[in-house]
């Protein structure tokens, strides 16, 4: 058994191996970059890379909804702004397969219930772990709040920096973009709107 196909130190509870033609084309790829993918530190790169990718990707496993289906309707008729802000995410461009780190603001307008604050994370991390680009990014969690909530408002700001940007093409670092989707009352009423953007500090 070679050590490609063997237990290696990154996989020490035996999970599932990694298929060969996955190895295949990273070491494809380390070769084209100009290095050779049989030598010594690079023998256990592509499983490696392979397991790593897997747990980058991880939320097309999952439904990032599932995370909002309790809700809690004993609040104490509390009917104002609920806002979970620089919750941090690690996500990658789909063109080309960079990091895009950041944080989120996501806000709702309750109407007759709430959900744990911690499933406004899970929801954002759901999304996030996948080929992303943050304009869609920023809308799928929007919508995913508003459909399954149905709350008065919702309103989510994204900012994040790139680093299809900030480590090649026009190599500019420190700049970060920042997007935004406002739904509901957050979207008709102007007041509203600057209210939960003042919370977000924005």
């Amino acid at each position: 058994m070679s050590s490609l196909d063997g237990p290696d130190e990154d996989n020490p509870l035996g999970k599932p191996a990694v298929p060969e033609h996955v190895q295949d084309a990273i070491r494809t790829l380390i070769e084209w970059a100009g290095d050779d993918p049989s030598r010594e530190g690079l023998l256990d790169t592509p499983k490696r890379v392979a397991r790593a990718w897997k747990e980058y990707c991880q939320g097309y496993g999952e439904d990032p909804a599932v995370h909002l289906s309790r809700v809690f309707e004993e609040v104490g008729g509390y009917n104002e702004v609920v806002l979970l802000k620089d919750i941090p995410f690690q996500s990658h461009c789909e063109h080309h397969m960079a990091p895009i780190i950041g944080k989120a603001a996501i806000a709702y307008l309750p109407k007759d219930h709430v959900v744990g604050i911690s499933k406004l994370a899970r929801v954002l991390h759901g999304f996030a772990r996948r080929l992303q680009i943050q304009e869609r990014l920023t809308a799928e969690v929007a919508q995913c709040i508003w459909d399954h909530l149905q709350p008065q408002g919702v309103a989510v700001v994204i900012e994040a920096s790139h680093a299809c940007m900030t480590a090649r093409g026009v190599r500019t670092p420190g700049v970060s973009m920042i997007t935004s989707r406002m739904m509901g009352t957050f979207l008709d009423d102007e007041r509203s709107r600057k209210e939960v953007l003042s919370l977000m500090g924005y």
